[in-house]
């Protein structure tokens, strides 16, 4: 029964002992049949203040009262919720992507940050004034329909050419390339039909072709201004994403015109691009987009950087892909099955050029199985001809490449074969396959530049494009400002953390993002009686024994209980024996009644293992495996030692440090009552990839008041779905029948089990999640946390503080005075921006919580998207701030709040359980064949992983 409305819900929550039964018994079904609800904003006030003592939720029956700025979850999740329970068999469905349609108010800003040292800075934004002028969107039809955008323009422009005048009242449009015309003023009609013709011509200027065009100009509505105006000053919550889209246009239209466009980046080899191999190059350009923030509207200016095909014949592509040497002397090499898929993988899609004859381009489509010199085609005629004798009759081409397959354009039906090496690849063509190690490395090398060089490349790229004399923009009275901003921001204090010294608390100070562990011991310890060591690599057995024996010195030096001596010496084995190895060391020990608790490997010295020692220790023998690279074996220097001494203590149970705040209950929002912090992420596809699953990840903290240790669990999902399906879920078991499962259920009872206490609050931190998706996501995600909750016991809805972290953005901040940076010349770690470039009323704001190492930093983004904890500006930011010094793999502060990043490493893991190893180095010719692309499969399972490699940082 519920309880009543006017008395404390933690009140009818039963004792301990009761409520873990409920916690654990896996058929357990909550008797309520109320909406699961979703508050947003001003049900953070209607709420009772005494949530800051019970943290608890008000109870089931008094949720459905709340009548402000709520929003049901679904169309019917009361449905839904009902037949959850009565008719367990029925599993809900994820929310359809419709819901994005619903209006989701975000918890407005709860005020400005104090804490920390104030300074100045400056962001990459540009300050962007309007003139009051009329905005008009007109809808472009054109039939034919035509997909490219380049085509669209030129449609457009014969148009306005041949119209303008007349039908136009002579303005300036700004055109999308596809169906957005927009004026600044109304046109003399509301609809109107025109026909244009475009005329091909030869390289002569002779007439080849003509194509006609019929073009619908229909009037689609009407921006106000007034509304943005009234968004920027707070005074509206929903965004005018129309009128903002409308101004984008206008600033991008002139770029469009001279650049390659690469999303919301413009490339042009002009600007400058270098070789980053195996065919590929690297272009410099500059990323742009307009935002609305506190201080108007801003235009963001980034310099960028990415990999374009070289435009060079396609034989020297496919021997600078295949690493295969000079072309001339490969002539007569034969190709393999897997060479060919390589190829089709990377070629599938690019624009080619022949070089013969009347020049024509195409997009190779395939690579024929068959070498060019097989090939036969039916002509004319309607007889099958080789396509060597074909060239050489038609061309007088002798083909010298016909042991190589042929490139394959046109439809199955009536393929078009084209020797390679009568083919180019067209310039301007983006890279979009992956990139391997070596490319990666090049192009990071040609991206990363220093604080002080990328403000003034930025600089002169915002004066190059030249916006205070572009036409366009004085047509829709737009005026960008030259100058970047400058902020006022503040640089949050460190946190101070603990270690151990002989028994006694030692405390340490991180200075600039960083400290050090000299004559200080790991916080918590772990024992590991058992181990060994397996070697694949070509280190004799003396220097791995020794390399052991320096690790083990290392992890007791730092306090760990380690014995110091294996199980058995050091098991040599050959790389090709991995499986077959593990599986043998596993059953020894077994043997030995001594069952292992730590196996350090030492990698092969070729890549290309790792992912499958993982899969196979993880989720078949259930072994905790440390793997080192045998160079750094090899070298066997006391840094490196630390970081892995730092990576095994976590991974069998013990804790590196801890913040002497959270020890001593000092985090306000945090160690005043029990709290779970969860992060999650969904890795996705590597590019091109159009088959594999999505990997979900979602780990929390399991050692409150100290989070620091965290459990992670990981599921497969449809390909490229954001949405986390299995945060919750009914699902059929075999033993009990249905039963609720799901993520975040499994890990709210770890929690009780390790803790012993009920998590009355929830902060999750989603990464991953961009702008349009921020809806939706939470729409779906909350309604996952609130029913994993209340499968618990059905009063059970703490309060939860749901954060997006958001890496993959543009802003960039630079020290505005040069006694205030790092030693690589950025901005102080602890830099926290929640003025000026941020969203107008939402809570959000910018922390750069690491020191630079080389390049930029990239401060991450932080969105509060919920909040039932009512966290203030200065207590969400230092929690986030803290945390970042909690990272166990290094003595560094990290970027990322650990939690998203575990999530990360998690999700990053998982996907070696179902794709072996990584294709990273498939553009170099090695490893595994690429899927190529077919239809869509079912989402294949993830592997159970060992529940003792599960209830650690397995991850780390």
């Amino acid at each position: 029964m519920a309880p009543s409305q006017d008395s404390d819900p933690m009140h009818h929550i039963p004792p301990l002992s009761l409520l873990y039964t409920k916690f654990t018994a896996p058929n357990y079904y909550p008797p309520s049949d109320h909406s699961t609800l979703i508050y947003y904003e001003t049900m953070i006030h209607t709420r009772g203040g005494a949530r800051g003592s019970s943290s608890s939720s008000a109870p089931a029956s008094r949720l459905s009262s709340e009548l402000e700025h709520r929003l049901v979850l679904g169309a019917q999740p009361s449905n839904v919720a009902r037949a959850s329970q009565s008719q367990p068999a029925v599993q809900q469905k994820p929310m359809a992507s419709s819901s994005k349609a619903l209006s989701v108010k975000f918890p407005p800003r709860p005020g400005y940050g104090t804490l920390g040292t104030r300074c100045v800075i400056r962001a990459n934004h540009f300050l962007v004034e309007l003139t009051g002028r009329d905005l008009y969107h007109y809808d472009v039809s054109i039939t034919p329909e035509v997909t490219s955008r380049a085509v669209n323009r030129v449609v457009m422009k014969e148009l306005l050419e041949k119209h303008g005048k007349a039908h136009f009242n002579g303005c300036k449009p700004a055109y999308d390339g596809r169906k957005g015309f927009y004026t600044a003023g109304a046109l003399p009609f509301t609809s109107k039909e025109f026909a244009v013709k475009l005329i091909d011509k030869d390289e002569t200027g002779a007439k080849k072709k003509e194509r006609e065009f019929k073009v619908c100009v229909k009037l689609a509505s009407r921006a106000d201004l007034n509304h943005l105006r009234q968004f920027l000053q707070g005074k509206l919550k929903e965004a005018p994403h129309e009128t903002i889209q409308v101004l984008d246009v206008v600033l991008r239209e002139s770029p469009s015109k001279n650049y390659t466009v690469v999303g919301r980046s413009f490339f042009a080899p002009g600007f400058h691009k270098s070789e980053i191999g195996f065919g590929a190059e690297c272009w410099k350009g500059f990323y742009q987009s307009l935002r609305p923030t506190q201080m108007g509207m801003s235009l963001n200016m980034d310099v960028s950087a990415t990999a374009f095909y070289e435009p060079i014949p396609v034989i020297n592509f496919v021997a600078k892909f295949l690493d295969l040497g000079d072309p001339i002397r490969a002539a007569s090499r034969t190709f393999s099955e897997s060479d060919r898929i390589k190829l089709k993988k990377a070629l599938r899609g690019v624009k080619i050029e022949v070089t013969h004859g009347e020049s024509k381009r195409y997009r190779v489509s395939d690579i024929t199985s068959l070498p060019t010199n097989q090939l036969k085609f039916v002509a004319e005629e309607e007889k099958e001809k080789f396509v060597i004798h074909y060239f050489q009759e038609k061309y007088k081409i002798s083909v010298h490449y016909g042991s190589w397959p042929a490139l394959q354009s046109g439809n199955e039906p009536k393929p078009i074969y084209l020797p390679m090496e009568l083919c180019m690849i067209v310039e301007g063509q983006k890279y979009s396959k992956k990139l391997n190690e070596r490319q990666v490395t090049a192009l990071l090398r040609e991206a990363c530049k220093r604080p002080r060089d990328r403000e003034e490349s930025i600089r002169r790229i915002a004066g190059s494009n030249n916006y205070g004399n572009d036409e366009l923009a004085k047509e829709f009275g737009i005026d960008v400002k030259r100058d970047l901003v400058c902020i006022d921001a503040r640089v949050l204090p460190p946190p101070v953390l603990k270690y151990n010294d002989c028994g006694k608390d030692r405390t340490i100070r991180p200075y600039m993002g960083q400290w050090n562990m000299i004559n200080a011991k790991m916080y918590n310890g772990a024992q590991v009686k058992f181990w060994t060591c397996l070697n694949f690599s070509s280190l004799s057995k003396q220097m791995a024994s020794g390399f052991c024996k320096d690790l083990i010195a290392m992890c007791r030096n730092k306090g760990m209980d380690v014995n110091p001596s294996s199980i058995f010496p050091v098991w040599s084995c050959h790389p090709n024996e991995i499986e077959g190895a593990l599986s043998a060391v596993h059953h020894a020990c077994n043997d030995e009644r001594k069952p292992l608790e730590l196996l350090i490997i030492i990698l092969p010295d070729v890549s290309g293992t790792y992912g499958r020692i993982k899969r196979v220790c993880e989720t078949e023998l259930g072994v905790v495996s440390q793997c080192c690279q045998p160079k750094h074996a090899r070298r066997c220097s006391p840094q490196y030692l630390e970081n892995v001494a730092l990576k095994i203590n976590v991974k069998t149970g013990g804790r590196n440090s801890v913040l002497e705040d959270a020890i001593c209950r000092k985090i306000p929002v945090l160690t005043d009552v029990p709290t779970i912090i969860f992060g999650a992420d969904v890795s996705h596809p590597q590019p091109g990839e159009d088959s594999g699953p999505s990997i979900a990840a979602v780990v929390a903290s399991m050692d409150w008041p100290a989070v620091t240790t965290y459990r992670g669990l990981v599921s497969s999902q449809q390909h490229r779905e954001e949405i986390i399906q299995d945060l919750y879920k009914i699902e059929q078991d075999p033993k009990r029948g249905m039963a609720h499962a799901g993520m975040v259920r499994e890990l709210l009872i770890a929690f009780k089990t390790r803790t012993n206490e009920k998590p009355q609050r929830i902060i999750f931190y989603r990464d991953g999640v961009s702008e349009g998706q921020f809806s939706q996501v939470l729409l779906s995600e909350m309604d996952a946390i609130r029913k994993a909750c209340q499968s618990l016991e059905d009063s059970y809805l703490p309060p939860v503080t749901f954060i997006v972290v958001q890496k993959r953005h543009h802003t960039r901040l630079f020290p505005a005075n040069p006694g205030q940076t790092d030693k690589s010349g950025n901005i102080l770690p602890g830099t926290v921006v929640d003025r000026m470039i941020c969203h107008p009323s939402e809570h959000d704001f910018y922390l750069c919580s690491h020191a630079g190492i080389q390049g930029t930093s990239r401060p991450v983004h932080y969105h509060v998207l919920f909040d039932e904890n009512k966290f203030t500006a200065d207590n969400l930011q230092k929690l986030t701030n803290s945390l970042c010094y909690t990272y166990a793999r290094c003595t560094r502060s990290v970027s990322v709040v650990p939690p998203a990043y575990y999530a990360h490493l998690a999700a990053f893991r998982a996907r070696y359980y179902v794709e072996g190893e990584s294709a990273s180095d498939v553009g170099a010719g090695t490893g595994p064949s690429p899927t190529v692309r077919r239809e869509a499969l079912p989402v294949r399972a993830l592997p159970p992983m060992s529940p003792n490699v599960k209830n650690i940082m397995f991850y780390c």
